[in-house]
């Protein structure tokens, strides 16, 4: 067995000797490729069995120069950088990590409210989370932990996904919520955790965000595309007590940044994984799943079935 570990954002280097180790005790080889262009992936994928990767973008043409190819783990919860179908159509399994980044994007997100509440820390009046109404928009596992946190600053918490009982919600003390209209009308911040699908893609515009009460917030660690950024623009523009925060760059962010440079920030890059322990977690994870696929067929975690 060959595994590719192909980066061009790197693991931390504790990460990679974990992977090692991993890969290493299963008997099996590693090739790492960091900081690697695209040619340098469609080099290296040629001759392997497995393959780990973070945000980069696995399509068609990578998987059509990988005849060996059985595995392709995303290290980390989004999967939208691979072509499921044309993995599918090769026979070859795609799984993520759930769980693994979950509490280092929901620690992001509440970062990112504290200090639009207190307006960028300018020295001026800001306000308090305690009491305030916070409406969590998918509940799987970084919206659970969203809402863990939130519950100890007192937050009154509800939260929407269609996947979810209600039952599940109620046991942790959130509200279960059934259309997304009231969950961005009644809660002062709403936080974005849905993946960019062909029905949430732009999904995200003026009317919901319009409808959100006085000095609400909007949190996006999901994904750029399900915002709808021109509709976003309309709706800051008409409601100057409105705030939007994300750890992904919009499109226009320049023109965010330019008229609305006291409400909005974004992040330099995708951050919400960007800590030592979701990296490890989530690499570590990566190479077990790619071995347990290998040597067993396990596929707990595949999206593409």
């Amino acid at each position: 067995m060959k595994i590719l570990v192909f980066t061009e954002k790197p693991f931390a280097p504790a990460a990679v000797k974990a992977i090692q180790n991993v890969i290493d005790a299963a008997g099996a080889d590693m090739k790492l490729v960091e900081r690697g262009t695209r040619q340098d992936l469609l080099d290296a994928v040629k001759d392997v069995d497995g393959l780990i990767i973070r945000s980069d973008v696995v399509d068609a043409e990578v998987i059509n120069h990988a005849p060996n190819l059985k595995v392709i783990v995303r290290a980390g919860a989004g999967y939208d950088n691979v072509d499921l179908q044309a993995a599918t159509n090769h026979g070859i399994c795609v799984m993520n990590t759930p769980g693994q980044n979950s509490n280092a994007v929901a620690e992001l997100v509440f970062g990112m409210i504290v200090m639009m509440c207190r307006n960028k820390y300018n020295g001026t009046s800001g306000s308090e989370l305690k009491g305030k109404s916070l409406g969590i928009y998918a509940f799987g596992q970084v919206g659970r932990n969203v809402a863990r946190i939130a519950a100890g600053f007192g937050m009154d918490i509800k939260a929407l996904d269609v996947f979810v009982p209600d039952e599940v919600m109620i046991q942790q003390g959130v509200t279960p919520v059934h259309d997304v209209k009231e969950l961005f009308s009644q809660n002062d911040f709403v936080s974005l955790h849905i993946p960019a699908t062909p029905e949430t893609k732009n999904s995200i515009g003026y009317e919901l965000v319009v409808s959100m009460p006085k000095n609400g917030v909007l949190v996006n660690t999901a994904r750029k595309e399900v915002i709808d950024e021109e509709g976003l623009l309309k709706a800051l523009e008409e409601r100057p007590d409105l705030r939007y925060v994300s750890d992904i760059k919009p499109a226009n962010a320049e023109e965010f940044e330019k008229k609305f440079a006291e409400r909005v920030f974004f992040t330099p890059k995708k951050m919400g994984a960007q800590t030592a322990e979701a990296n490890f977690n989530a690499g570590v994870a990566a190479a077990e799943q790619a071995i347990a696929y290998l040597r067993d067929g396990w596929n707990k975690y595949q999206v593409n079935k």
